[in-house]
């Protein structure tokens, strides 16, 4: 009888031991813990401001100190990173319009819009890149299956990456 106790408290030890590691490996790859980590890899640094997609497995970082801002796609798995020289501008669109945008040499385009019902609310990033000259990442998207947030809280994200592109972009 001990003999027995003694193997059923094994395979409930080792039971537990791989329900802990399977945990602990769901939540490393959590997509947004994923795309966090992408995005330090390619800065080298944490990133003071960062937006990310993990449905749509986009984020951009900004890294002030180094002067460098990285956009990360395909989970993470891909990306650039262009320094600030580079940054020609960018936009706010609310379901297919552009509400808000800098661009390098013109004065801003003031989101004077707050939808709160929005459908789709998208940052683009505009770069002096031929080959990615354009990132869209999308703030807010109703239909994807899994929300975070509300388009209120993605207005206000790309209202303030518009005003960190603004003092980046200012001569």
């Amino acid at each position: 009888m001990g003999e027995a106790l003694r193997v059923l408290l094994l395979a409930a030890l080792a039971a537990a031991a791989l329900t802990t590691g399977a945990l602990l490996l769901a939540w490393w790859m959590e997509p947004v813990r994923r795309m966090k980590r992408a995005l330090l890899k390619s800065l080298g640094v944490v990133p003071e401001a960062e937006a990310l997609s993990p449905a749509e497995g986009r984020a951009a970082g900004l890294d002030f100190d180094g002067a460098q801002i990285a956009v990360l796609w395909n989970r993470g798995a891909m990306g650039l990173v262009y320094a600030f020289e580079e940054i020609e501008g960018g936009e706010v669109i609310v379901d297919g319009h552009v509400v808000a945008r800098v661009r390098r040499g013109e004065t801003r385009k003031s989101l004077d819009v707050m939808a709160p019902d929005a459908g789709q609310v998208v940052l683009r990033l505009m770069f002096a890149d031929a080959r990615n000259p354009e990132f869209e990442l999308a703030l807010w998207d109703a239909t994807l299956p899994v929300q975070t947030g509300s388009p209120g809280e993605a207005l206000r994200l790309g209202r303030r990456w518009l005003s960190h592109l603004e003092a980046l972009l200012r001569p």
